[in-house]
This record gives C-alpha cells, structure tokens and sequence, in this order.
C-alpha cells in the first residue's frame, strides 16, 4: 500500500528528505507503471516516422552517411509571400476564438470552394495545431467504429487505440492500387446487415495516399460516395495531399456526399509547413452536433492555435500566381523523382506502383523473398533494419503502416533532396527535367535508390 511506502508525516524537514520522497515516488511509479497508465496504451510506442527521423539523426552524428527516406516531410520551403505574412503577424499575441481566425476560415472556404466546388460556412470550419490532432479529437469524439483501409498512415491506429476505438481493417492489395473499393465497403455492409450489426461507421480515407502514392479517380470516389451515403457512413477524407495530385487536379469525395464528408487539410504538405503546425477540418451543416463536440474538447485542450501561424495562414490558402507557380513545379520535380525512382526498383525486381501525388512509394520485395528468408530476413522490420545497417538508406517496413509483419513491404519518402533549389532550378528555365536534374539538384534521392538496387542483387 501507499501508505506503507510514503509515510504520512514527514519525519524531518529539509532538502534531503524531499529527495528521498521523490526516489520513493519515482520507484513506486515504476513498479506499478502497468497498473497506473491507461490500458489503451499497453503496446503503443511513439510513433515510426518520427523514431526514424531520430534514429536518422543519431547515426549522422556518429559520422554516418544516411539517405533519410523515413520521415514525409516536404522538401520544399514555405512559399516566401506566406513567410512575409509571417513575418508582418509576429506581433500578433492574442488568444484567437477557439474554432479559428474568422478571417483563416473565410480563406479556408474560399480555398475549398475553388478547388473542390463545394461551398462550406465558415462557421463549421475548425482550425488546430496540425490535421494529426483534429483527426484524434474526432475518433475521441464519435461513438463508433473506424473502418481503414491498409496500408493506412502510421499514426489513425496508435490513435484509435488510445481512445478505445474499434477498428475494421481493410487490407488491400497492389491489384487494386492500395485502395478500397465500393464492393469492398457493401460487402462490410451485407455482412453487418445480416448479423443484425448495426454500429456507427467512420471511414477514413487519405488521397494522395500516404504511404502508397496512390489517389481514387473521380469515378471511384463516386462509387464510394454512393455505398457510404446509403448506409449513412461518415467519412472523413485526409486531403492533406489533395494539391500535390501529379496531373494538378484536386480530387475529393466531397463533391459527390457533402452531407456526410469532412474535409481534413492542412499546410504540412502542399505548402511545405509542416513545423507550422496548422489544420482545419471542414464540416457540413448535418455534422455541425459534431464540429461543436470538437470545439468543446478544443477549448478544453490546446485552448487555439498559435496567432502569428493563423494570421499567416490566411495568405497560403487565399493562394497567389507566385503560389500556383509554386504547386505547379513542386508537383513536377516530385513526379519527375517518384517515377524515375519507382521504374529503377521495377527494374531491379522490386514491385512498386508510380506514385500519381504525395512523395511516397510502396515497394515490395516478395520477389526475393526465399533469398531473404535464407538470410535471416523474415519481416519487412528485419529487411529495413539490414538495409539501414548496410547501405545506411533508412525506409519504414509495411506493418508500421498496419500491413502483416512478415510481408516484405516498405514505405519509402523521396525527400530527401533540397526543394528549395529545385524549385529556383525551374523558376530559372531549366527545362525538361531528366536524369542530370537529379545529379544536380538530388543526389541523395538517386544515390539512395541506386544502393537499394546494389543491395537487392544480393538476393537474386
């Protein structure tokens, strides 16, 4: 018991007793930690792509070469006329109304409108540090259950989990791009309708996909849209990559069940912010019950976000030329090097789809399975283990992203690169891009995928 550990009294006063209580209590706290934390945290580490990034930055300091391909995080720098309007916002200190900025979420709107053509009030728009957080207040929020297709982004489970979701799990496969299907998503419905199971349903799906590269045409968004509202399944749709689409068309489910769709983005990826820390959420008017269920944990949390990072935000989604010049040679370099990058693994015997947005691919080294096997690499965790050991690459295996932990998948971020001159390369009229581009502006990117090739021959 306590007591018999912790007297109840002191028996001397001082500095030297008050650190003997704390060893006391540290020691106390670390017998019993299985019983004190929270059971929905049992088995949960932090998260992958950040325990990569630091692994990453550790084996650099002790002199290591490494081609970080762990972390997606853009490489290009923030748009300049956005960096100006933070600059002329540093003065702003005030606590800003808890859903967002009336004027970021005007923008927002605005935002949403020209690229999707779907018209939102801004009062049902919600802003917060980053669409991570807003993505785990709406699963603490909703008294139902998340069906994710997988591969799915590292951090919607370990999410999940802590609040006590449940979770359907859809496993999808290289034949279908990585992605859900209509029939897939009736076939759950069938089966739940027969069972007489009828819990509230919530979809998450995320396009330009992380971590395949994969997005849903217009056609099977329709078709998705079409099963979900039927069954009146929410859906939140984590278009957090939506403006990095390779052919430059923003493609959201949106369009086709406005009612029960929210509207997931950010600044992280298309603007390149990532350290900014900004999301919004977007709701229909039938979800409002649930927007004002989110401002309230909101307002009882992170309280709102930083008012320097709002006031600037508002320029980033007003949008400019110089921004759409941005977008428009951001996407070419990333899929100039995603497809140079996914044909030279094809090459190599390694199966991998072109990525059509984000900065990702998903190989999968099946087809050396047996030679690995014999080389003791049973786990797609075992297989990026040796690869960063021996070629100092470091890529993310496939269970990490909810996929079987002896499948030999792996999620690789193509980032690993300066944006910054890339983008000043094209500005500049440097063409066509070829293979001299990425001698010349990414290195490492080539460098790296060409040693995953060296490592591989092992195995043929």
């Amino acid at each position: 018991m306590v007591e018999e550990i912790i007297p109840r009294q002191p028996i001397k006063s001082g500095l030297y007793h008050d650190v003997d209580r704390d060893m006391l209590f540290t020691r106390l706290l670390e017998e019993n930690k299985d019983v004190l934390l929270n059971v929905n945290l049992s088995g949960l580490g932090k998260s992958s792509t950040l325990e990569i990034n630091e692994r990453s930055a550790e084996l650099e300091k002790m002199g290591k070469k490494v081609y970080r391909f762990g972390l997606g995080q853009s490489p290009f720098p923030v748009p300049e006329d956005v960096v100006e309007s933070l600059r002329q916002n540093a003065h702003q200190k005030d606590y800003l109304p808890v859903i967002g900025l009336e004027g970021l979420r005007d923008a927002v709107c605005g935002y949403i409108e020209r690229k999707v053509g779907v018209k939102y009030n801004p009062q049902n728009v919600l802003v917060g540090p980053g669409s991570k957080e807003l993505i785990f207040l709406v699963q603490l929020a909703f008294d139902g259950e998340l069906i994710l297709p997988a591969p799915s982004w590292v951090s919607y489970i370990p999410q999940a989990k802590i609040v006590g979701r449940k979770i359907r799990l859809f496993p999808t496969s290289e034949e279908t791009g990585w992605k859900i299907t209509a029939k897939m998503l009736a076939t759950l419905i069938e089966e739940d309708s027969i069972n007489e199971y009828s819990k509230p349903k919530l979809l998450l799906l995320n396009y330009p996909n992380n971590p395949t590269g994969a997005t849903y045409t217009e056609k099977e968004l329709k078709k998705l849209a079409k099963v979900a509202s039927k069954a009146n399944i929410l859906i939140i749709s984590d278009e957090i990559y939506g403006d990095t689409s390779y052919d430059g068309v923003y493609r959201s489910i949106s369009r086709y069940y406005p009612e029960g769709t929210i509207i997931s983005t950010g600044l992280s990826k298309w603007c390149g912010a990532g350290g900014w820390r900004l999301g919004v959420f977007i709701f229909p008017e039938k979800l409002k019950w649930l927007h004002n269920a989110l401002s309230i944990i909101a307002s009882e949390t992170y309280t709102s976000v930083s008012a320097p990072i709002q006031y600037a935000s508002i320029t980033a989604f007003n949008g400019s030329p110089s921004i759409e010049r941005y977008l428009v040679n951001s996407r070419k370099i990333l899929e100039y090097i995603g497809h140079w990058s996914a044909r030279t693994l094809r090459n190599a015997g390694i199966t991998v789809n072109d990525p059509q947005g984000g900065f990702y691919l998903f190989p999968n080294f099946e087809n050396f399975e047996d030679a690995m096997n014999e080389a003791g690499i049973e786990t797609g965790e075992e297989l990026t283990k040796r690869l960063l050991s021996d070629t100092g690459v470091a890529i993310l295996p496939g269970k990490d992203f909810s996929r079987p932990i002896t499948e030999l998948t792996a999620r690789l971020a193509y980032v690993n690169f300066d944006g910054g001159k890339a983008l000043e390369a094209l500005e500049n009229g440097y063409g066509e891009l070829d293979e001299s581009f990425l001698d010349m502006y990414a290195p490492d990117v080539k460098d790296g995928i060409l040693r995953i090739v060296d490592w591989v021959g092992q195995f043929k």
